[in-house]
């Protein structure tokens, strides 16, 4: 008789967060056994923690560039190939295809046809040149290593928050894409998604951390507003759209809070 007993929270958990990482990043982690068919959707909740770790790992190279005397344009420049290279571009690539299909698309069908061809246009590439050059001058106004490493451990986790609460409210743009696939979290990943990204916020950035979350919380939701109005629902291009409009937020808002 097949054993039938429930998975122990703490192992569930740890898988939930391997998944997560496997996601979201290049690092060569492994799984063993079959996913549980809400795995992908239950995996969300832990996309912020990631993403701090992302951000620590970008602050990190930041630190050793100045530490080498490199000015911190550079530097912070250094620091987003740091973060560019440890998630593949994954959402660079998805801002990038959702300006190209939002620009150059007629009607809804024609725009998810556009976000899908791999092919980069004049709209995405142009997304990818601001997005870098935002965030870029951002952190090198704040200049500081410290500052620097505790600015994108909060806005890697505070822009991938949001994530978990686009996808249970919205519905998939289309039925066979990533987004459907992961499918719908439930309410306790979408609390526990916000409540890790907060907590990053708090720990980072003290005082600042309410400013931070007021800019990634509407940064995210005007995407996801923009991307109901254009396609009728959310893909994983949006969600890419999202993390990078968040991150851009969050460390504007640092570095006019310096």
């Amino acid at each position: 008789m097949p054993d039938a007993s429930p998975i122990p929270p703490a192992r569930r958990w740890s898988s939930d967060l391997a998944l997560a990482v496997i996601f979201m990043t290049r690092l060569p982690l492994r799984l063993s056994g079959p996913l549980a068919e809400d795995a992908h959707a239950r995996a969300m909740g832990w996309f912020p923690l990631v993403g701090a770790g992302v951000g620590l790992f970008g602050g990190t190279v930041y630190a050793l560039a100045s530490l080498a005397h490199i000015p911190p344009l550079p530097a912070a420049l250094l620091a987003l190939c740091a973060l560019v290279w440890i998630t593949g571009g994954l959402h660079e690539d998805g801002a990038a295809d959702v300006a190209d299909g939002f620009g150059g698309g007629r009607d809804k069908a024609r725009k998810l046809e556009i976000m899908r061809d791999s092919r980069v246009g004049s709209y995405g590439v142009l997304a990818i040149v601001f997005s870098v050059a935002i965030r870029a001058s951002a952190l090198s106004a704040l200049a500081d290593p410290g500052t620097v490493l505790a600015a994108l451990a909060a806005s890697g986790a505070l822009s991938r928050g949001g994530m978990a609460a686009i996808a249970r409210r919205m519905a998939p743009a289309r039925a066979d894409g990533l987004a459907a696939r992961q499918g719908r979290p439930t309410a306790a990943t979408v609390a526990l998604s916000i409540a890790i990204g907060a907590a990053v916020a708090l720990l980072a950035l003290t005082a600042k951390a309410p400013a931070a979350i007021l800019a990634a919380t509407l940064a995210t939701a005007a995407v996801a507003l923009l991307a109901r109005r254009q396609i009728g629902g959310h893909t994983g291009d949006v969600f890419g759209a999202a993390q990078q409009a968040g991150e851009a937020a969050v460390l504007l808002t640092l570095s006019a809070l310096r």
